[in-house]
């Protein structure tokens, strides 16, 4: 077991469970019974629910981002448990489908509620939750907001119960989780897509969970830094994977020819600000024609290119 990682053990859990201090969740009691969510086996015993290119409103139920589970020899981790509560016992439901081995870990990629609100739906299974180490401030920052937007989006009678669940496992730098004849290796990334992004290898069949560091299909976000964000591109590319699942589009892709659209993208919003920024252009300016041409190639694109632009111009500015 790699070092970088803080733990607190089934003890200490038990002393949290009345104060769960960093997953933001909304759920009430799981529902009598629950439809397993649709998943892909990309890969054996690997297996992903794609979610779709939309908003979270109350007819998909936060139902927008990527989520699965790995299969051990021993045990089950999941990887991101989906927008919702509800959404967090259908892909538990899904995961008995296909097995009875216990669900040991329930990994976050970072603290977007369309990754995370499904994790209170796998207390039951007293699982280690495991996050970034700076998984648990970001979300508390955001907190108020995401609840008032699951609240205005999906309505209140889906957001009436709000749990606060701390990560068990706060991870560092590198990790491995060992499942049985099958071991995950974790890592913590500098500031990229957020400041909190975890990636998971499965080294039995080379499958990377890269979480929102890829979007496919889907117009990115960034809510860190988009230099940071390449860099880590860089790095990720060396990484021994073949094939990746994206925080959005489709199950899987090889890799990582998969981060080809991404990179092109961020490269133009960088590119396109500095020559803004050179001709002492206005923000204004620069959300009005940045990587304009990219809009074509992605879905939402005209909710999250002024965005991204915004942030990337405050980032440059201080070059």
């Amino acid at each position: 077991m790699a070092a970088a990682a803080t733990f607190l053990r089934p003890s200490a859990r038990a002393a949290l469970a009345g104060v769960w201090l960093s997953v933001w969740l909304f759920g009430a009691a799981a529902p009598a019974t629950a439809d397993p969510l649709p998943v892909f086996e990309v890969a054996p015993g690997v297996f992903v629910h794609a979610g779709r290119h939309e908003e979270t409103d109350a007819a998909n139920g936060g139902d927008i981002a990527n989520c699965g589970f790995i299969v051990g020899n021993e045990a089950v981790a999941v990887i991101d448990s989906g927008g919702s509560p509800a959404l967090g016992h259908r892909l538990r439901e899904a995961i008995r489908v296909h097995t009875d081995r216990p669900i040991r870990y329930v990994v976050n990629t970072h603290m977007h509620p369309d990754h995370a609100l499904g994790n209170a739906a796998f207390l039951p299974d007293r699982p280690d939750f495991v996050a970034h180490v700076r998984f648990q401030p970001a979300l508390a920052a955001r907190l108020d907001h995401y609840r008032q937007a699951f609240d205005d989006a999906v309505g209140a009678a889906a957001a009436a119960e709000v749990r606060l669940i701390a990560p068990t496992v706060a991870v560092t730098d590198r990790l491995e989780l060992d499942l049985g004849g099958r071991v995950l290796d974790l890592v913590a990334w500098p500031v990229a897509h957020t400041d909190n992004d975890l990636t998971v290898i499965d080294r039995q069949t080379r499958t990377l969970w890269a979480g929102d560091l890829l979007f496919m299909e889907r117009a990115p976000a960034i809510d860190g830094s988009v230099l940071g964000w390449l860099r880590t591109l860089d790095a990720l590319a060396a990484e021994p994977a073949t094939r990746v699942v994206p925080g959005h589009g489709p199950p899987s892709a090889p890799w990582p020819d998969a981060s080809v659209d991404l990179r092109r993208y961020l490269n133009g919003v960088v590119e396109g600000v500095r020559k803004v920024q050179a001709a002492h252009g206005t923000i204004q300016q620069a959300v009005d024609t940045v990587a304009a041409d990219e809009a074509p190639r992605w879905r939402l694109f005209d909710s999250y290119n002024p965005r991204n632009v915004t942030a990337a111009f405050a980032e440059l500015e201080w070059e």
